[in-house]
Parts: structure tokens; sequence; C-alpha cells
């Protein structure tokens, strides 16, 4: 979870996954968005693949981006068990 904690950290990377949370895109759609070079987007998106938060899947000569909401979901999960009551 050491990973998602780094990928969640950094606002650019956030903004990638809000992007991604309307639809699924490619590198160069994700980079039109930063003000960045498309090497420095490119890095952010390697980060987010390793915190298994997006997936990629190559189309053509593009590589698609997509969010993943399975891990986010396990970590919403565990902290709703962490400051969660329980009954006595």
């Amino acid at each position: 979870m050491g990973d998602v904690w780094k990928a969640l950290a950094d606002p650019t990377r956030r903004k990638i996954l809000k992007l991604l949370k309307k639809d699924s895109l490619n590198a160069g759609e994700i980079a039109a968005e930063f003000n960045m070079t498309k090497p420095s987007i490119s890095n952010h998106l390697s980060i987010l693949k390793q915190a298994d938060l997006v997936d990629s899947e190559k189309i053509g000569q593009n590589v698609i981006y997509s969010l993943k909401t399975s891990v986010l979901e396990d970590m919403l999960k565990m902290l709703s068990d962490l400051t969660g009551r329980e009954d006595k």
C-alpha cells in the first residue's frame, strides 16, 4: 500500500486520476492537460501503474490509460475499518 500513498501524495497524479475517472485517455491527451513534458507525464503514469491505480492497454500505436478502482476501494474500506466504532 506504500506505493498507493506515494502515488496519491502528488497533486499531478491526483489530477491524472480525476481525468481518467471521466474517460480513458492516451498519454498525449493526458499531457495536453498539463504544462509539463511528455516524459514527466510518462513518469507519473508509471508511478500510477506501479501502485495499481491505472491500467494500460495498447491499441494500435496508442497506449490507452484507464482508472482502476479496486485498489482505491480497498483503501477506503481499510480507512473505514480503522475509523469505525465497535459496539461494546
